[in-house]
């Protein structure tokens, strides 16, 4: 048995884009996650970090993405990672790795 799930809790770091493939909707956006700083038991102080993911929602998700989905958005996101090659123009092999998004929530959204 195996399992490939996510779960992360973050803000939107720009809006999502919006492409369409074989007529079906793709939003991509970047979701930013932050562990806070601390001091640890020994004294020391651990720095804020912050990590950045590269999230894919398809179909409806894609289509609520685009309408409800802004730069700042605090998003619940369960989904699975997916990793890609492919080789660029300049023929340098690239990977990423991606968030499939399954299931997500809105939990805030920016005010403007």
């Amino acid at each position: 048995m195996s399992v490939n799930k996510v779960i992360l809790v973050g803000n939107v770091g720009k809006a999502p884009e919006i492409r369409y493939i074989d007529s079906r909707p793709c939003a991509t956006f970047s979701l930013a996650t932050t562990e806070r700083a601390y001091r640890a038991a020994n004294g020391a102080e651990v720095a804020e970090r912050t990590e950045w993911h590269n999230i894919v929602m398809w179909d409806r998700a894609a289509e609520i993405a685009e309408r409800y989905i802004s730069k700042g958005t605090k998003l619940y996101i369960e989904g699975k990672l997916r990793t890609r090659d492919w080789q660029d123009r300049n023929a340098i092999n690239r990977k990423v790795t991606e968030i499939f998004v399954d299931t997500f929530d809105i939990l805030s959204r920016p005010t403007q």
